[in-house]
């Protein structure tokens, strides 16, 4: 018998089946978790739509009918005229007018606020601790100031006979500003309520580009600067894109704080703006409440919140393309 036949076979334990994985159980779905969010929102979304609903439907109604001082006080009923109002409006060569020089405004506006508080923002990077407290404190101090207080200091700090701005320039060799009317004129007078407005808004373009320049990698900075890139190479390449999702939010807020700006220009010039200071805002109230025509107002007040919409418009699709980048 050879060892072959000798030796016990090993028996080999049978393949035990291994079950499949089973699938990872599906995240039941809470009864009620779609309807939560809105039930969160509907106290805000119910003071929105009794605060502005109410307004804005009442815009609407009265642009379309003819309503003057007889309407207002009851004597004849409001009558419906379909878009003669928006026709008259639209016909009316001063409003062509008061709508350029309203962008005019407010496209200075928008670049001296943008410019000035990137500057600022920028300087407070390179300043000592308490020195940034300062101009931080100044900062808030200028922006909590109630419109219609900075707008008396500005009348003072320009008038014609004690103003201090006269005074100082008056001191220049070969300068001689007393008396000097800065309201004479359309342009030099919307030129200081133009500052006023730059004055009030550099506070809040300043306090928050500082946020955004926080997040600006240094690391990106310094690389840049290694590679050979300037001051404003850094700026432009590095810093520049980083801050351009709050660079857009900023300008389209300016667009349209600034293309509403009705108490600088109503209180400067004591409640009743020349033709040369009018801008919308101004110009439908005193086609509303000066002439009583609360009709044409009302189409002019609303053409504006047109305009404005399409400017939001363009701030939403710049704001998904970034998304879209990121």
């Amino acid at each position: 018998m050879s060892a072959a036949d000798t030796t016990t076979p090993t028996e080999v334990p049978p393949l035990m089946s291994v079950p499949p994985p089973s699938a990872p159980p599906t995240p039941r779905r809470r009864r009620g978790s779609g309807a939560t969010p809105w039930l969160l929102l509907a106290p805000c979304l119910l003071i929105l739509g009794l605060v502005m609903g109410y307004p804005l439907v009442r815009l609407v109604t009265l642009s379309f009918q003819k309503f003057g001082q007889s309407q207002l006080w009851g004597f004849l009923p409001a009558q419906w005229i379909g878009f003669d109002n928006f026709t008259a409006v639209l016909g009316d060569g001063e409003f062509w007018a008061v709508v350029v020089r309203t962008i005019v405004f407010a496209a200075g506006c928008v670049i001296f606020t943008m410019v000035a508080g990137m500057l600022i923002a920028l300087l407070l990077q390179r300043v000592s601790g308490w020195v940034k407290t300062l101009v931080n404190i100044a900062l808030v101090a200028s922006w909590g100031m109630p419109i219609i207080v900075a707008t008396t200091v500005f009348k003072w700090l320009f008038d014609a006979d004690y103003g201090i701005l006269n005074a100082l320039l008056s001191k220049l060799p070969g300068v001689e500003m007393i008396g000097h009317n800065w309201f004479a004129s359309g342009p030099q007078g919307l030129a200081v309520i133009m500052l006023l407005v730059v004055w009030g808004a550099v506070p809040f373009v300043v306090i928050t580009l500082s946020a955004g320049l926080t997040q600006v990698p240094a690391e990106l900075e310094e690389a840049a600067r290694l590679d050979g890139a300037g001051a404003w190479g850094v700026f432009r390449h590095v810093t520049l894109p980083i801050l351009k999702p709050i660079i857009v939010m900023l300008t389209t807020l300016s667009v349209i704080w600034d293309m509403g700006v009705f108490p600088q220009v109503f209180v400067m010039r004591g409640g009743h703006p020349e033709p040369e200071f009018q801008i919308l805002p101004t110009y439908s109230y005193d086609r509303a409440f000066v002439v009583n025509d609360y009709g044409q107002g009302s189409a002019i007040a609303l053409i504006t919140v047109l305009l404005l919409l399409g400017v939001v418009a363009v701030y939403m699709r710049q704001m998904l393309k970034i998304g879209e980048v990121e």
